[in-house]
């Protein structure tokens, strides 16, 4: 989609210029499905919404197509994601887990379960899996819940992490 946080292409406000390079305003692009506003305060969305998503939405439904509006929490961000990968590379080095070691991925896979309170169902070919919560699609409290989670956990276990003592 369309749309970026302020310092990565948006004016002050969190708004995308009205044209881009070609001259051409990014609703106008007739292959475009998608508009992403970041929304941070109530004056920066009142602009937004009046400078950008209005003007997408009023173009693009004088033709058939339709949308859908969904407004929704900010998801983690990179530097939550970098964090997280870190603390998980930490963990799986440094803790045996019922006498094997486990990927950062496998540990990425406990830690959403238990954040979610688990849920076990069969597997196709018998089994279990053990279903968790999409780190992506974490909210940024999501992600703070679930980072504190695996600092608690490291601490009992005497994990050392890197990110933490500036070693990374």
């Amino acid at each position: 989609g369309r749309g970026l946080p302020i310092g990565q292409g948006a004016d002050r406000e969190g708004v995308l210029a009205s044209t881009g390079a070609d001259g051409v305003p990014p609703w106008g692009d007739p292959g475009m499905n998608a508009l992403t506003v970041h929304l941070y305060n109530r004056q920066q969305a009142k602009t937004a919404l009046s400078a950008q998503v209005f003007p997408f939405l009023a173009d693009a439904l004088q033709g058939s197509r339709r949308f859908v509006l969904s407004i929704k929490p900010e998801t983690r961000s990179l530097a939550q994601n970098a964090r997280l990968w870190a603390m998980l590379t930490d963990i799986s080095e440094q803790v045996d887990w019922y006498g094997r070691k486990l990927t950062p991925e496998e540990w990425k896979h406990v830690f959403s379960a238990a954040l979610k309170k688990q849920d076990v169902v069969p597997g196709l070919d018998g089994g279990f899996v053990v279903l968790g919560l999409s780190t992506s699609k974490m909210t940024i409290a999501e992600m703070c819940d679930m980072q504190t989670l695996m600092e608690a956990f490291g601490a009992e276990r005497g994990v050392k992490f890197k990110a933490a003592e500036g070693r990374e």
